[in-house]
């Protein structure tokens, strides 16, 4: 089956880009790129819903450099070809990313530009006079830059991208989208990327495609249980500390590690109850400056850190929008949407999004440890993990509050296929009734003050870090690697007896799995060689397919040894 499939080679692409995709380690094309390229290269206006992490990125890249390579073999005039819209900062990033790569080998040839980051108009104006081939932004940010006249598309565009289409009316970008079609000609190349067919990106496709080739390459919207394992925990608030610092103080969950919380201030709540115990962990929500959050994503993929607290606000500036999206319209939803986005004056940037698109590697856990508002972001959240063939598992904490947007969550996955649902996760909570006691002398250091507190140290030191040592750092790349998101905040009393677990308080089904790192000798000899905070033992000898969290079940718990699939 395998030698029956389409290669990249056998596609006619440039020795230059065959070159880079070698040396990326790409053996063979993904499904997606597989039937997207050849249509592309066909100059066919493509819908393509595929997956996250399934290489839709790649899918449009390709054909846009090789369009721009063929044209550039005529001796044209450099002009803009390609336009990439993204509905947040960190996916733009990630694109132009990922076309550099691709064109490591025909940089001269091929030049791209993201600005979709928060710097001034005038100061993106000489990038976009150097006319790059490929320009990356969100909409607000390109039709910013063509209504200054910094930016001219009607009589050179080429190839136009929507990624995430799904996501950039939900965004709000719909009038900016309208907007800026005035400004592009009347032919041009069309690609809507999407991981779900929705009424949004319906409307899309009436406005932005002719005749297009349709691409459904996958029935469920999720790998099914032989890759993602998917759980659900019904508990109460208390109970979601209690369980979280479980998980990560005993080691029961292994490897890069996702928290999702609903709004801002649970982040910093979150990562100080964890720092009582000693658990390292990062922030990332829409009050960090963008360079900041995007080099928190990239330490996180090259392993600097295990956990990141990751805020999903998709709804946080009207969550009763969201539910009337979502067919959720009833008063009990809006107000708990209100009260988990309400909190909090702090400027927030409305492009921000972590859990939508960007590519987090490796990752091999995903908690929600606030459940989403709709399917459509649960599917974006779970989807960073189980990425391409590799394995993973989703647990959700599921509050008394929540559990009928479960059962919507459950009706939309199971809809295609019945192997991709959430599983209730049995365990007995008595066996770890012992840290209760534990879990709130934690939580009564955690006021509101020292959230409020912890939230203004962190955002002064990332602005610190991201603008006045932004020269520095780009003139000394190697002191950026050391510079580090997952320090302590300690705005609240620390309680040292904390960080320590005593042996009698460990479950006698758990102490054949758990690794408390209790010990002070055992600590150091396992990260003498690593940096602070990775183990990476922990998620290099993970057996596939394996669920971090079995040793909690009821039957095997004694003979499982608790290892997590490596995402």
């Amino acid at each position: 089956m395998a030698a029956e499939r389409l290669q990249f080679h056998e596609m006619g692409l440039d020795d230059r880009l065959l070159k880079a995709v070698a040396d990326l380690g790409w053996s063979h094309p993904t499904l997606i790129q597989e039937k997207a390229i050849p249509l592309a290269l066909e100059g066919k206006d493509l819908l393509a819903r595929a997956r996250t992490g399934s290489g839709k990125t790649a899918a449009y890249a390709i054909p846009i450099i090789q369009r721009v390579l063929a044209s550039k073999q005529s001796v044209r005039e450099q002009d803009v070809r390609a336009l990439v819209l993204v509905p947040t900062k960190e996916l733009g990033q990630q694109v132009q990313t990922m076309i550099r790569q691709l064109t490591a080998f025909c940089s001269r040839d091929v030049r791209v530009a993201d600005i979709t980051g928060k710097a001034d108009l005038s100061a993106q104006r000489p990038v976009l006079m150097e006319k790059p081939d490929v320009v990356v932004g969100t909409p607000s940010r390109i039709l910013a830059h063509l209504t200054a006249h910094n930016l001219v598309l009607n009589s050179s565009l080429e190839m136009l991208v929507v990624d995430e289409a799904d996501l950039l009316f939900s965004f709000g970008f719909e009038a900016d989208l309208k907007s800026l079609l005035c400004h592009l000609p009347k032919i041009y190349q069309s690609f809507l990327m999407s991981a779900t067919l929705t009424e949004d990106v319906q409307a899309l496709k009436e406005l932005l495609l002719h005749n297009p080739v349709i691409l459904k390459l996958q029935g469920s919207q999720l790998p099914d249980s032989s890759q993602l394992q998917q759980y659900s925990i019904k508990c109460g608030e208390e109970e979601k500390f209690l369980l979280v610092y479980t998980l990560l103080k005993l080691r029961l969950v292994r490897g890069k590690t996702l928290v999702f919380v609903g709004a801002v201030e649970r982040s910093y709540r979150l990562k100080l109850f964890l720092e009582q115990f000693g658990i390292p962990s990062c922030v990332l929500n829409s009050e960090l400056p963008v360079q900041s959050r995007c080099h928190i994503i990239t330490q996180f993929n090259q392993g600097f850190y295990d956990y990141i607290i990751a805020t999903d606000e998709e709804s946080l500036a009207d969550p009763a929008a969201a539910l009337q999206a979502a067919g959720k319209g009833k008063k009990k939803k809006k107000k708990k949407g209100t009260e988990r986005g309400g909190r909090g004056g702090k400027t927030k940037d409305k492009e921000y999004g972590v859990s939508r698109g960007v590519d987090f590697q490796n990752v091999a856990n995903v908690v929600n440890f606030d459940f989403p508002l709709t399917a459509e972001s649960y599917i974006h959240r779970v989807g960073r993990t189980a990425r391409a063939d590799n394995p993973g598992t989703a647990l959700s904490f599921i509050a008394p509050t929540e559990h009928s947007l479960l059962e919507e969550v459950e009706e939309a996955l199971t809809g295609d296929n019945a192997g991709t649902g959430l599983k209730p996760y049995e365990f007995k909570m008595e066996e770890i009734e012992g840290f209760r006691y534990r879990c709130r002398d934690a939580m009564r250091s955690v006021t509101k003050q020292a959230v409020k507190e912890a939230r203004l140290k962190e955002i002064k030191q990332e602005l610190l870090n991201s603008e006045k040592l932004k020269t520095y750092f780009e003139d000394n790349p190697r002191d950026l690697q050391l510079l580090r998101h997952d320090k302590d905040l300690h705005p609240a009393v620390v309680k040292p007896h904390l960080r320590n677990v005593p042996e009698y308080l460990i479950p006698e089904t758990l102490k054949g799995v758990a690794n408390p790192l209790s010990n002070r000798r055992r600590r150091k000899k396992l990260l003498k060689p690593k940096p602070e905070g990775v183990v990476k033992s922990s998620f290099k000898k993970n057996i596939p397919g394996k669920n971090p969290l079995r040793s909690f079940r009821y039957s095997g718990a004694r003979n499982q040894k608790g290892k997590a699939g490596q995402s």
